[in-house]
């Protein structure tokens, strides 16, 4: 599809420029023709005659449209020679800016069916275990009451699932297209009201920060930031393995570093955890770990509207450390 596109726009891109050029062919002729035709006429005010090489004469008029005619046709074929040259570079330079044009378009289109398909996997799948198991008891006529309630609280954990997926899809699409109001907002508050989430240990997760760490930015996508961030690391560690928190400062920018023990993320699939619906575990069997899916992206958003910075790096076996880089709050003076 978009090769036949490229193509398209490359004959547009041609057509336009060969009709521009061709143009300023016949402007160029006709005052190259009247320049020489001009000349040609002053010479003949001032001679007569002309003699040629076997004595005999010839009138003045006569030599005037042959040499006339000679420019002409030079300028003809220097001109033909022109356009040629920019039929053949104009049209490898046309293809190569609708290639160029089009790339994004064709990123966004195959990000867009990707999406779309992962979309529609994801939403499948909780639908087709509820719909099973919904199924299964209708057929048994002998199911108790306390079958029947399982049933239930299993759909409601899928329902829940849906649920997350939904919103999360809506969030994703509200930071595609909506302005964030933005404001001052603390990175140590914030992360010390995500944590208060989590019913944890003492000495599970660790908060290392400065007294105040200020940044400019919409408070609840910061929250939403921090909490995917603490939820991987949770979800990706040993029970009793320690996640640490550091916040601090850097030249003109907060950072945020989280750092969990577990099973890491090998090389070649570092680039693409914050794709959206990507996960380390392609086989999608896991029902306790749903992997890296939208969390991610979702968190990478919100850094890129922040105008940050979010990092990964990961040694399998050992840790997996996310950084985030977010410009400092600055107090601007009011204008009188």
């Amino acid at each position: 599809m978009f090769r036949s596109a490229t193509l398209k726009l490359t004959g547009w891109y041609l057509l336009i420029l060969m009709t521009i050029s061709i143009l300023f062919s016949v402007a160029i002729f006709q005052i190259a023709t009247n320049e020489v035709s001009t000349r040609l006429t002053r010479l003949q005010t001032g001679i007569e005659i002309q003699p040629t090489f076997n004595n005999q004469q010839r009138p003045i008029d006569t030599i005037r449209l042959v040499e006339a005619a000679e420019a002409s046709s030079h300028l003809i074929i220097g001109l033909v020679y022109a356009n040629v040259l920019v039929l053949v570079l104009g049209g490898a330079g046309s293809y190569v800016l609708a290639r160029r044009t089009l790339r994004p378009i064709e990123k966004a289109h195959e990000a867009q069916s990707r999406f779309t398909s992962d979309a529609s996997h994801e939403l499948r799948t909780p639908l087709a275990a509820m719909k099973a198991e919904l199924e299964v008891t209708l057929r048994d006529t002998s199911a108790n009451k306390k079958e029947l309630i399982e049933v239930l609280q299993s759909n409601l954990e899928e329902v829940e699932k849906l649920s997350r997926l939904s919103d999360m899809l809506l969030n994703l699409s509200r930071l595609d297209h909506d302005k964030l109001e933005r404001t001052a907002v603390d990175l140590v508050d914030v992360t010390k009201d995500v944590l208060k989430r989590y019913n944890l240990p003492a000495k599970r997760i660790t908060i290392s920060a400065s007294k105040q760490s200020l940044v400019e930015g919409n408070e609840p996508a910061l929250i939403e930031l921090v909490a995917v961030l603490v939820n991987n690391a949770l979800k990706y560690s040993p029970n009793d393995s320690l996640v640490s928190i550091k916040i601090g400062r850097q030249n003109k920018h907060a950072t945020f570093e989280i750092t969990n023990a577990g099973p890491g993320i090998s090389e070649d699939k570092l680039p693409h955890i914050f794709d959206r619906f990507y996960r380390a575990d392609t086989s999608r069997t896991k029902q306790a770990q749903d992997g890296y899916g939208l969390g991610l992206s979702l968190a990478k958003k919100i850094v890129e509207i922040h105008h940050g910075e979010l990092t990964v790096s990961s040694t399998p076996g050992t840790s997996t450390i996310f950084n985030i880089v977010l410009p400092l709050y600055s107090t601007r003076p009011s204008k009188k």
